[in-house]
């Protein structure tokens, strides 16, 4: 019984996608139809006058006849021959067949699921992102011609762009179906060029999902190239082309050799670096505060807040100016000495409204508030989660819509769908009466949508067994995020109380949940820092009084948690711990005393906020900026948060000086503003990089005759003097970073550490070649001893801190530092002994399993030891003793 070969889908559809499908399929012009009963007796023709072979067995080794082998097993040889046969028919890099229609996408893994949609009549191919680009060895903009850019190929795109000339002369149609976005569209059109020697029609295909759904319809109404998009992508590609080639060589010879300058990352960094500035200059205000733990009759308590004296208003409840202090403590006193009633009770409803489904800036905001992910780190988990997962049977699938976009916009058949989704899970309760419509700032690409599921009814949980833990946390994120933007408001019960207290009036605020609404599903917002708290039912006019004892816990000491219950202070969050007094107590009425705060440094989210709110990048830019002036050690992250570093803060404070109107918040904004002008058909590209040019030019003309004043500028004058002429050293920038020279160079070429800390150090021993004394210095990998008579003598050896290693018995463990400057602890065998450990150890065995070592750690309850070897930890006050964890 032969096996017969399943029908195509294809052949049963109807409609115009069937109709575009079989048009693929149709001969080319060259090739004439012939009818299928000509084809029937032409065939019958070949095999009459074939000749007919006699069957005859065929010898085995020793010559005998060979017995033939079971039918089954002739069956399933001939199968295979069949598959191998046509496996050969078809290259892998060739389409099916003339006449097939061609599909060019940016990379392997979106061809892969659209291979999967579109079946046989297409062939699907990537490019592998950009195939031109300017090039890297000169500036590659003609300003003599109107600034038109010299494209070349990227050599590393040759070969695909090769497979793809190949395709395209076999092709009929031609498919360009980059991201839809300005880069994406001028993707396509550097394709459009390299092919335009194919026969075939060469359309432009949109899809905001990788779905067939999606797929089909965008097949259904290809379009022609945009070259407003593309011409909006070259203003900003020669716009960054000309400041980062011509700025960059400035910053090199005035600054350091190697570093660059960017049109907006620059101003990113100018951004961070003003933050720091502030917080420098900030002069903290002391103020003071005084609440007290309140009773009612029935032993309820609850915790207010002093907000007025008389009739003088306590701007959000705090007592400032001179003799704070003593005025706080004369009121706590006074509170001490009279009677309280409930003044007022006021109970209000609140509505806590859904936010927009996730847009590009607020995706990698939540993604780093609720998962901790960097922002390059969510947009390539995204792309993955929109270009297919393999989802078992189904195939590859993309999960979301376009990552990279600015509009909050839902398509009405996906609002339908989640409201579906929420009356029929959650209860018709949840869904609102109309459906919640988002609009975008102004200049948002409207036509692009919300990131958001593809589908509903795909919920994390149902695909987390075909994703990886970091693609499951964010897929769960933007699909709660999306389907809540759907649901109902959440509902409170707000409840203010304000207590007579002789000529005091204290306050305490309450907020009640009744209704969960879109929190059933999102959760509160990480912006909503209203926590949940009850306040006792209270009437006018009823009498309460100091409580029995303090309803707040005093704060905890290092390492360890307190207890006791919270209660609802005045800005409707619970207490918290209150610092005891001398004696160690907490009292029922506190005075206490607070600092004002500088403005804290940006992280990766709240920068990609201020980015956003000042207009300046794009969605496709802004984890690339963050990722950039990173990259360059322009900026360091501490704590999570980004400080700017000592070469961060010279070039900002550079290019803000030399260059006023190009490193500009305001100036870039306009910038941007100007691009979508030339997006939107408003404006001539060439106009727009003109009117750059020319002032840029001449501040640049003038940076470049006073270079040496930018010079010194830069140079931060130091209070150590040269031992060897008696100038001051000043700061300058190497390789390994800042450094103290004399300013007397090159007459005078002393130089040394900035931190006294990383000067040559004595230590014991002498030098093994010429007998000099030893000393410890720092070096690009970490620290090491040398000779004293450094750089005469050449003697070196590893900077060990007197542990033997663990692992090979023979070498000890010494300080060192991976290449971007991490100190880590290895064995001084290396490579011959891998033992390596991020923390420093310390030479105290282990009480639990007599390690010879422990690490040093540390935690947010402060520094600990940890055994590497059973994982113990213990006090760090205990060197060689302690109770494991």
């Amino acid at each position: 019984m032969s096996a017969r070969r399943p029908p195509s889908k294809a052949r049963n559809r109807s409609g115009p996608a069937a109709l575009d499908l079989r048009a693929a399929r149709r001969l080319s012009p060259e090739q004439p139809a012939t009818p299928a009963k000509s084809r029937a007796a032409d065939k019958a023709a070949e095999a009459a006058e074939r000749p007919k072979a006699a069957k005859v067995a065929e010898p085995g080794p020793d010559g005998a006849a060979k017995k033939r082998a079971p039918a089954r097993l002739r069956i399933a040889s001939k199968k295979k021959t069949a598959a191998r046969t046509r496996k050969k028919a078809v290259p892998a890099d060739v389409p099916a067949g003339l006449g097939g229609s061609l599909v060019i996408v940016e990379s392997p893994a979106k061809s892969r699921t659209l291979t999967k949609f579109l079946g046989r009549g297409f062939t699907v191919m990537a490019s592998n992102g950009h195939i031109m680009d300017l090039p890297k060895s000169k500036l590659g903009v003609d300003l003599e011609n109107n600034f038109e850019p010299e494209y070349v190929p990227i050599r590393a795109k040759n070969q695909a762009l090769a497979k793809l000339k190949v395709a395209a002369r076999k092709a009929a149609r031609i498919y360009l179906a980059p991201d839809p976005d300005r880069e994406g569209e001028a993707i396509a059109w550097h394709l459009a060029g390299a092919l335009k020697g194919a026969p075939g029609t060469m359309l432009r295909l949109t899809f905001n999902e990788i779905t067939e759904r999606a797929v089909k319809q965008a097949l259904e109404q290809p379009r022609e190239l945009d070259m407003n998009l593309v011409n909006a992508q070259q203003a900003r590609r020669v716009l960054d082309r000309l400041v980062g080639y011509k700025v960059s060589p400035f910053v090199w010879r005035t600054v350091r050799y190697g570093l660059s300058a960017g049109r907006v990352q620059s101003v990113a960094l100018r951004l961070i670096c003003d933050r720091e500035e502030a917080i420098r200059a900030f002069v903290p205000q002391e103020y003071w505060t005084l609440e007290a733990d309140l009773e009612t009759e029935t032993a309820e308590r609850f915790t207010a807040r002093l907000v007025r004296v008389g009739d003088e208003e306590l701007e959000q409840g705090q007592i400032r100016g001179e003799g704070a202090e003593t005025r706080a403590r004369a009121l706590a006193a006074e509170l001490e000495d009279v009677s309280l009633t409930v003044r007022s009770v006021e109970v209000t409803p609140r509505q806590v409204h859904p936010r927009a489904p996730f847009i590009t800036s607020t995706l990698q905001q939540a993604a780093f508030n609720r998962l901790g992910y960097l922002s390059q780190r969510t947009m390539s988990i995204a792309q993955r989660l929109y270009e297919g997962i393999p989802l078992g049977r189904e195939g590859s699938v993309g999960l979301i819509t376009y990552m990279r976009t600015d509009s909050p916009r839902l398509a009405g058949e996906a609002i339908a769908e989640m409201r579906g989704w929420i009356g029929t899970q959650l209860g018709p309760e949840y869904v609102p009466e109309e459906p919640r419509q988002w609009k975008g700032k102004r200049g948002a690409q409207e036509a692009h949508e919300a990131v958001r599921p593809t589908s509903v009814a795909r919920t994390p949980e149902s695909v987390r067994a075909h994703l990886t833990e970091e693609q499951f946390r964010l897929y769960d994120l933007i699909w709660k995020r999306a389907v809540a933007s759907q649901a109902a408001s959440a509902e409170y019960l707000a409840s203010t109380v304000e207590v007579a207290a002789g000529r005091l009036t204290l306050k305490a605020n309450g907020r009640v949940l009744k209704f969960a609404g879109f929190q059933k599903l999102y959760g509160v917002d990480e912006d909503d820092d209203a926590a949940e708290s009850r306040l006792p039912q209270l009437r006018e006019g009823e009498p309460l009084k100091l409580a029995s004892e303090p309803l707040v816990a005093p704060s905890a000491p290092a390492g360890t948690e307190g207890e006791g219950a919270s209660a609802a202070g005045p800005d409707g969050g619970g207490a918290g711990p209150a610092e005891p007094d001398a004696a160690g107590a907490v009292h029922v009425i506190r005075p206490e005393q607070h600092f004002t705060q500088p403005p804290p440094r940006y992280t990766d989210a709240s920068l990609v906020r201020a980015l956003e709110e000042e207009n300046i990048g794009r969605p496709s830019t802004y984890a690339t900026i963050v990722g950039t002036i990173t990259s360059r050690e322009y900026v360091l992250r501490e704590k999570g948060r980004l400080a700017p570093t000592d070469l961060g803060m010279a070039v900002s404070r550079l290019l803000v000086s030399t260059f006023p109107d190009v490193f500009n918040v305001g100036f870039t904004a306009t910038m941007e503003e100007e691009l979508d002008g030339i997006e939107e058909g408003k404006q001539e590209w060439h106009h727009v990089v003109q009117d750059f040019w020319g002032p840029f030019q001449k501040d640049l003309m003038s940076a470049e005759k006073l270079s040496q004043e930018h010079r010194k500028k830069v140079e931060e004058a130091s209070d150590v003097p040269c031992p060897n002429c008696g100038r001051m050293l000043v700061k300058k920038f190497g390789r390994r970073g800042p450094f103290l020279a004399c300013p007397g160079y090159p007459e005078c070429k002393f130089t040394r550490p900035v931190d006294d800390a990383e000067l040559p150090v004595p230590v014991e021993g002498k030098c093994e070649l010429c007998g000099s004394s030893l000393v410890a210095r720092n070096g690009p990998y970490g620290r090491f001893v040398s000779c004293s008579r450094r750089p005469d003598c050449k003697f070196t050896r590893p900077f060990t801190l007197g542990i033997r290693c663990p692992e090979c018995r023979k070498g000890e463990i010494a300080e060192r530092r991976t290449r971007r400057g991490k100190t880590f602890y290895g064995c001084t065998r290396y490579p011959d002994c891998k033992f390596a450990v991020w923390d420093k150890p310390r030479l105290s065995p282990c009480p639990n399993c007599g390690a010879p070592f422990l690490v040093e750690k540390e935690t947010k309850k402060g520094p600990t030891l940890r055994c590497v070897r059973c994982k113990s930890t213990f006090a760090a006050e205990a060197s060689g003793a302690g109770t494991g964890a």
